[in-house]
């Protein structure tokens, strides 16, 4: 069976989004100088994925999403949640359980790109 293996996100403001996911999950960004765009490639613990300068405009925001939602695993989600909105991210679905397996919720980064959170927790109601 396959799997998920790379990602990207696109970004009107690169260095914007590159400071926002650097400074909540801790990722890091190497420019790739022979790619024919703006190109990123992006070190986390995990799966590696890419940032680029995005095309086209954004989509407006109340357009829902237009992509592969992406879901990052944390240890403390309401941790996080602060550190995004600190960052200037939003809350585009708010922390909610799925029982007996984790807490979730989605967020709006500064590009109006959306990803999610979840934090593992067997107790959750």
């Amino acid at each position: 069976m396959k799997s998920v293996n790379y990602y990207e996100i696109q970004s009107s403001v690169p260095s914007r989004e590159i400071n926002f996911y650097t400074g909540v999950f801790g990722w890091e960004f190497v420019r790739q100088e022979d790619a024919p765009i703006e190109y990123y490639h992006i070190k986390t613990e995990g799966i590696g994925g890419g940032l680029l300068k995005r095309p086209v405009p954004a989509p407006v925001p109340g357009s829902g999403t237009n992509a592969f939602v992406c879901t990052i695993e944390v240890s403390d989600f309401d941790e996080t949640a602060q550190k995004i909105l600190s960052l200037g991210g939003a809350i585009a679905l708010p922390k909610f359980a799925i029982r007996g397996k984790c807490w979730q919720g989605y967020f709006l980064d500064p590009d109006q790109n959306t990803f999610g959170l979840f934090q593992v927790d067997s107790n959750a109601p």
